[in-house]
């Protein structure tokens, strides 16, 4: 999930790093109402959104691997299936935040929809009809229908 939010390895890393050092330091103070997983997911979406935060009077960071001019492409042809991993990643970089989120939270983590409406704090119908248009959305870039690739 961190990989996905950040879209930059060292800066997952950080966010994990960060979020394990919260979670010790507060340990005590938690409250067991949720689980360990959603209360870890909570401490990483609020550094994420921290560090955004941060970012704006920082200017922008990329990946250097994200650079195509800097990285050294070999003259073999990427594959079918790395193209459309490709085309499904930006899809969902261009799906609104509360939709991406949703969308990585249950596809990704593996969390269900009521512990998702949880860790949100949303009513459990807004996450079925978020969840329901972030696919939808990121289908129809993609370009997939039914199921079948176009």
């Amino acid at each position: 999930m961190q990989f996905l939010l950040s879209r930059m390895a060292d800066v997952a890393d950080e966010l994990v790093q960060s979020a394990c050092e919260r979670a010790l330091a507060a340990h005590e103070n938690q409250s067991e109402t949720l689980r360990f997983d959603a209360r870890m997911f909570r401490i990483v979406r609020n550094l994420w959104y921290d560090r955004l935060r941060r970012q704006r009077s920082r200017g922008e960071e990329i990946e250097i691997g994200s650079r195509d001019d800097l990285v050294v492409v070999e003259g073999e042809a990427i594959p079918e299936r790395r193209m459309l991993l490709a085309k499904a990643a930006a899809a969902i970089d261009r799906l609104p935040e509360d939709q991406r989120e949703l969308l990585l939270l249950i596809c990704v983590e593996d969390v269900s929809y009521r512990e998702a409406a949880e860790i949100l704090e949303i009513p459990l119908g807004t996450v079925m009809s978020r969840l329901a248009r972030a696919c939808k959305r990121v289908a129809e870039d993609v370009g997939v229908e039914s199921g079948r690739v176009l």
